[in-house]
């Protein structure tokens, strides 16, 4: 590292000649200067970074030469060493009074003005960089000064933006449920200070978990992005839209006249969205039909917090479910859509759903289901078929609770899938016992009912094959019913198990024909091997002629299709003759013999009550030998 540049003002040559030597030796630039004048010259055409001055010169003294540098800013920061003979006191203070930083007197020791020479040049370099940082600093500070208000006007922003994600939906940029609180509570301050009403709506689809299922999560996103652009355009103007949980709506209608005719509106509206959701959308140029429910909770005094509104709202979307347990309500269901307005009976109902379903829970994990069975006849014989197996509920406080009754919260709450497997199981066991008791039961059949739930696991398959390997049931006198809806909801996936299924010998049967949806065309493309024609078309037979000819066309086409045909209801011996006279095979109903328990089924195997309808007479089920 080259050292500094050091100037050397004496007129004598002889004192110039021996310092320059000295410090060029030890790596210093210098330049040398006989006179004050000439010193005065150097230092303007290049600044030294120190200077050692002689005090006795001819033309300028070293005092004038010192005062005539400090006088200038430019080099008034030059370190000036004195070296001169003069010893006196007063000589060593004027040479401090005019800016000199050191005294050398003369004779020197050179190691003395080494030592001094860096010191000086070190504080020096010191000066210079505590006035760099301080320059720095300065301008730092004056930057940060400049930018103090651009940072508090970009902090509030990101503040603003927090806040704005704190209380918005990451995917579909509406208020989430923290954000729609916040503007409930005001509402229901506001506008019963103003009295005016306000309403919640709460809508959900029931497809939505099967549909991520299906076609991923990204497909799930884009429905949801779709659902919310729906919503929001058909929204009044001040109407206010949050997303909560999945696939979960939630909308605040403000400013409502308290009447008849804002109610009105208010129900209007539910109907007008729930028509933009029916429509289908697409993902991945399929198009996927949604069915839509919807709460409907109008404000009151009486609510004081949001979260009572919206659960209550929650509430009421439940009870619009189309699943057969709504209590009355204001109900109305239309073609993928319905929607319920919450009135204040249904909390006692969430209470007694909320424990029934954990008595559910135990029930299943205890065994206290039962199995009734009801026997499939055949309408030529009058032989049994086989048995169809019904689940009951032994309550240990509420007596006997019938499937209508708890099959709904079973499926609400997901137990359908574990409750469905205890019934499959206790099915295939039973029936593998009476076959070994009753040799006329070995081509019989246990029907057992699955639910769209257990019909969309995905190791169904799996699991029936270790049940029948544990019970020692073969495959083939094992029939799952299916409803038409588990199988139209995703046609290509039904097919694809069902032919699973069918790959196994199990055999299969479409339940409640006829009540559904599903086109006829598509009957060819599933390995079904039985129609379960339902109850209502066969009760209506003694009451209208038009339904034979809906029979005929169904048997017609099950017999096209090489399926078997099952009469389910049969109650008189009119609905009997004409169901043989069609060509169905097979009935079962309270005609025959009302569900019943596998013990009591045993006495109907040997005395069967409908042997009177067929001639010659049915005879009992011979037992075999133990």
């Amino acid at each position: 590292m080259a050292k500094e540049n050091i100037l050397l003002v004496d007129d004598t040559p002889e004192n110039l000649s021996l310092l320059f030597d000295i410090l060029v030796k030890q790596g210093y630039k210098v330049r040398c200067a006989i006179s004050g004048s000439l010193a005065v010259k150097a230092v303007r055409s290049l600044p030294p970074d120190l200077i050692l001055l002689d005090i006795n010169m001819p033309d300028m003294d070293g005092y004038q030469v010192c005062q005539h540098f400090k006088q200038d800013a430019s080099f008034k920061e030059i370190p000036i060493i004195f070296i001169s003979a003069l010893g006196e006191t007063l000589d060593k203070v004027r040479a401090f009074e005019v800016g000199g930083v050191d005294y050398v007197t003369k004779p020197f020791q050179i190691e003395e003005v080494l030592a001094r020479i860096q010191t000086h040049l070190a504080l020096r370099a010191a000066k210079k960089s505590v006035r760099l940082l301080n320059t720095q600093l300065e301008q730092r500070i004056s930057e940060r000064t400049a930018q103090l208000s651009n940072e508090m006007t970009e902090r509030q922003r990101v503040q603003e933006q927090l806040l704005y994600r704190a209380t918005h939906d990451e995917l579909t940029d509406v208020l989430n449920r923290p954000g729609l609180m916040k503007v409930l509570e005001q509402v229901m301050k506001t506008q019963a200070q103003a009295e005016q009403s306000y309403a919640v709506l709460s809508l959900a689809c029931d497809r939505f978990q099967r549909i991520t299922n299906a076609f991923g999560h990204l497909a799930g996103d884009q429905l949801l992005l779709q659902m919310a652009h729906r919503l929001q355009t058909g929204l009044p103007p001040g109407a206010v839209i949050a997303k909560f949980e999945a696939e979960h709506f939630v909308i605040l209608l403000k400013s409502l006249t308290a009447d008849i005719a804002g109610r009105q509106a208010v129900l209007e509206l539910a109907q007008q969205l729930q028509a933009a959701l029916a429509q289908p959308f697409v993902l991945g140029q399929r198009p996927i039909s949604v069915r839509a429910q919807c709460g409907i909770v109008f404000g009151k005094p009486g609510y004081t917090k949001a979260e009572h509104i919206l659960r209550d709202a929650d509430v009421a979307r439940y009870h619009a479910k189309p699943q057969g347990h709504s209590p009355p309500c204001l109900l109305e269901v239309k073609p993928h859509a319905a929607y319920c307005v919450f009135d204040t009976q249904m909390h006692s109902r969430a209470l007694d759903w909320i424990e029934l379903e954990s008595d559910l829970q135990r029930a299943i994990d205890h065994r206290e289901l039962t199995l009734h069975y009801q026997p499939l006849i055949s309408l030529t014989t009058g032989s049994i078929t086989g048995m169809e197996a019904l689940v009951r509920w032994q309550h240990p406080r509420r007596g006997l609770i019938m499937p209508g009754q708890f099959m709904p919260v079973a499926e609400a709450s997901h137990l359908i899938v574990p409750l469905g497997l205890t019934v499959l199981y206790q099915a295939c066991q039973q029936l593998q016992r009476w076959q070994q008791q009753y040799s006329t039961l070995q081509a019989a059949k246990i029907s057992v009912n699955l639910s769209v739930q257990q019909f969309i696991q995905p190791d169904l398959v799996k699991r029936i094959q270790q049940i029948l390997q544990e019970t020692g049931l073969a495959a083939q006198n094992l029939k799952l019913e299916i409803t038409e809806s588990a199988i139209m909801n995703d046609i290509e996936s039904a097919a694809a198990i069902l032919a699973q299924l069918r790959s196994q010998h199990i055999q299969l049967a479409i339940d409640d024909f006829g009540t559904g949806y599903s086109s006829l065309s598509y009957l060819s493309q599933f390995p079904v091997d039985t129609l379960k024609i339902d109850r209502t078309f066969v009760q209506q037979l003694d009451q209208d002629a038009k339904h034979i000819g809906i029979l005929n066309a169904i048997v017609t086409l099950a017999h096209t299709l090489d399926m078997d045909i099952v009469a389910e209801g049969i109650e008189t011996e009119s609905q009997l003759k004409q169901l043989s006279a069609l060509g169905c095979q097979q009935g079962q109903g309270y005609l025959f013999s009302q569900p019943r328990e596998a013990v009591a089924m045993e006495h109907l195997f040997a005395q069967p009550v409908w042997q009177q309808y067929f001639k010659p007479p049915v005879a009992a089920l011979p037992a075999l030998p133990t």
